[in-house]
């Protein structure tokens, strides 16, 4: 018995015509009454019982009319959610977030994607960039939202934007009193740096800024995220230099951020990481939302 059959079968139960249920269907009735009397022959047992109206059903046919109408609504089900599931509009998102791109950037580009697919699961890890990579590589994770991504034949990464630099101090610096900062400015003074991580990323970009500027970097402290960071620039224990999503949105009491121009370090971007090969419809829904956000949006 088929799903074709099936249908057959509810038509003419539903309609006790032969006549009728052909009409409903769109076909013409002898290519039906074929179907029905292989149906009968399959199953060894007499369906329906003519009548001068049209038929009945026999208790065979009442038994199977009882269970044909919850298998076709289970295969329309199915159909429908592996559809939905081909098309991105279903499905699950374990997604990886650290740094300051979670202030801002992000959060809006995951609001746009549950706006426009509603029933794709996001969920969310805080994890650092190796940890990213990490779970990319063991497929604990979908995707990774970081800076910096390193050159990995495993790894492919859709740049997100790229946002430019200040210098985050207390008011009271003297600094503090300029519009703008370059690197020369900062020559010599407590620098607080981060992410301390174990590969290259905001503070080895720093770092190397400080030496082609040919300025004296003084770090008074590493740590791993931006939120420490922007609080030891609050209680005054060093400048920091970091990028405009976390000077737009921490806005610690005491806490001043000024532009920074270097050629050297214009910007900084932000990427979304991702296993290479990995063709998830769900995946690719994202990233077409990535791509569309910077597209009309630009730098952050």
């Amino acid at each position: 018995m088929n799903l074709k059959q099936m249908r057959y079968f509810v038509a003419v139960a539903t309609e006790r015509n032969f006549t009728r249920a052909a009409k409903r269907l769109h076909m013409a009735q002898p290519p039906l009454t074929r179907h029905m009397a292989e149906l009968e022959r399959d199953l060894g047992a007499p369906l329906f019982v003519r009548t001068p109206k049209g038929v009945e059903l026999t208790e065979a046919g009442a038994a199977l009319l009882d269970e044909v109408p919850n298998i076709l609504s289970l295969t329309e089900r199915a159909h429908e959610r592996a559809r939905r599931a081909g098309q991105g509009l279903t499905g699950t998102l374990e997604i990886g977030v650290f740094g300051s791109g979670i202030l801002s950037v992000i959060p809006r580009i995951l609001a746009i994607l549950h706006a426009e697919r509603p029933d794709v699961e996001i969920r969310l890890h805080n994890l650092t960039k190796p940890e990213q990579l990490e779970a990319l590589r063991e497929r604990r994770i979908t995707a990774g939202f970081h800076r910096l991504p390193p050159d990995d034949p495993d790894i492919d990464a859709q740049l997100v934007t790229r946002e430019p630099l200040y210098v985050g101090m207390h008011e009271s610096h003297p600094l503090a009193r300029r519009d703008r900062l370059r690197a020369a400015d900062l020559h010599d003074q407590p620098m607080i740096l981060y992410p301390n991580l174990d590969m290259p990323g905001l503070e080895e970009r720093v770092a190397r800024m400080f030496n082609r500027e040919n300025v004296a970097l003084r770090v008074v402290q590493q740590v791993e995220d931006v939120l420490t960071c922007v609080a030891l620039v609050a209680g005054r224990f060093g400048l920091c230099v970091t990028p405009r999503s976390a000077a737009d949105n921490l806005l610690l009491p005491g806490v001043a951020y000024r532009p920074l121009d270097s050629a050297f370090l214009p910007d900084v971007e932000l990427s979304c990481a991702y296993l290479r090969g990995n063709r998830s419809p769900a995946l690719l829904a994202m990233l077409e939302v990535i791509e569309r956000y910077r597209r009309d949006n630009g730098p952050a």
